[in-house]
């Protein structure tokens, strides 16, 4: 079983640093009260080639939108980690997400499925996991889903119900590879 995955956002810098350390360009930053959004190419990966993401740290949340490529569409409309995000630096505009193995995808108007149940308990059963971020997977995990299933599951109409437009989106550019 793997630690938990970190992840930094720094608008500043224009970087988005992977879980393995490596930071990745980042095609377009907004920093909002609620936290960022980031549009930005896949590197690496045979399976996609752009990502949107909205990071939001009061709701331990971070949400992604994929762009597959041929014969790796899947079916879902946004992807959400289950997360501790906090800020750091003097500013607080760098974000640091701790990844809690708990992930949904969520099918718009149609469902929310709870994914990798099987890594958190082993996280937890390892000791990778401690019980303050362990509950507090539970409860954001059963939060959000209770949330998306009142609202449809549509995820920006449970983000309006907190006050949380998403705003306009970046278009993704290929660069022919």
């Amino acid at each position: 079983m793997h630690p938990p995955k970190i992840q930094t956002f720094d608008p500043e810098a224009g970087t988005n640093t992977d879980s393995k350390g490596n930071p990745r360009a980042v095609d377009t930053y907004r920093e909002h009260d609620w936290g960022l959004y980031l549009s930005r190419p896949i590197v690496g990966r045979p399976n996609a080639w752009w990502m949107e993401t909205w990071v939001f740290p009061e709701l331990g949340v971070c949400l992604s939108d994929w762009r597959w490529n041929p014969g790796y569409e899947r079916d879902q409309d946004f992807y959400v980690d289950i997360a501790e995000i906090v800020r750091e630096g003097t500013d607080g505009r760098v974000l640091r997400m701790t990844d809690l193995y708990l992930d949904l995808v969520v099918r718009t108007g149609r469902e929310a499925e709870l994914l990798d149940v099987d890594e958190y308990v082993a996280a937890v059963a390892e000791g990778l996991l401690g019980p303050r971020l362990a509950e507090y997977a539970l409860d954001r995990s059963h939060a959000v889903l209770d949330a998306l299933a009142r609202h449809t599951y549509d995820v920006e109409a449970w983000l309006a119900g907190q006050g949380i437009l998403l705003g306009p989106r970046a278009e993704p550019v290929r660069d022919g590879s």
